[in-house]
């Protein structure tokens, strides 16, 4: 997994290099773009909104929501990240934080319209990734949504064959979404929709 300094190193070409990857269709960033505007479509249904995002990167996705007028509010890891998307969002209320650490304080105290999380959640183990969404849930307004796009499958034994697929360059520090197991997991805390964008990316949908 890659610390904060590895984070921190790759931030001012993050944005080049995932378009690059997205271009040749390729493992992990196939289908990055559509799931970014997937989300951002359905957040600008609900004009104004209060919206999360957990592992905003440089803001490719909330600056755009930013600039149409949402309450943003986020966290990541990256200072030389958090320091790019301030120049973009000024105003957004951004803080630096490690979400294997759970979530501060801060953001507990606050409930939002929308949670959103763009390629982060990898970074947290099957079992964490539960217990963090749950926590997640718990701050979504009534008829909230938390959207997760990442890499991602239905099913365990897609995300196998994609492993298969990509040996040569798969990350084996990474614990990618299996939309099966979450829904299973969630079962009486909140219903799931999954939503594939490409061979290995897609957007789960929450709702409290």
């Amino acid at each position: 997994m890659l610390d904060s300094t590895g984070f921190d190193l790759w931030a001012e070409e993050y944005d080049k290099t995932v378009e690059v990857t997205e271009e040749n269709n390729a493992y992990p960033f196939a289908g990055y773009k559509s799931v970014l505007n997937s989300i951002y479509n359905e957040i600008m249904k609900r004009p104004n909104s209060k919206v999360l995002d957990i592992g905003f990167g440089t803001g490719t996705l909330t600056e755009k929501l930013y600039e149409k007028g949402h309450e943003i509010s986020g966290i990541d890891f990256s200072a030389k990240m958090i320091a790019i998307a301030k120049e973009k969002m000024p105003s957004a209320n951004l803080m630096e934080w490690d979400i294997s650490n759970g979530l501060p304080e801060k953001v507990t105290t606050n409930q939002c319209d929308f949670i959103v999380s763009t390629y982060a959640l990898h970074h947290l183990s099957d079992k964490d990734k539960v217990t963090f969404i749950k926590k997640l849930i718990s701050i979504l307004k009534d008829e909230g949504e938390l959207f997760i796009g990442d890499v991602a499958y239905q099913t365990r034994e897609a995300l196998n064959a994609s492993r298969q697929t990509y040996q040569d360059s798969w990350d084996e520090e990474e614990f990618y979404l299996v939309a099966d197991e979450i829904t299973e997991a969630l079962k009486g805390v909140a219903s799931c929709k999954f939503y594939a964008k490409s061979h290995c990316a897609g957007v789960l949908v929450i709702k409290k």
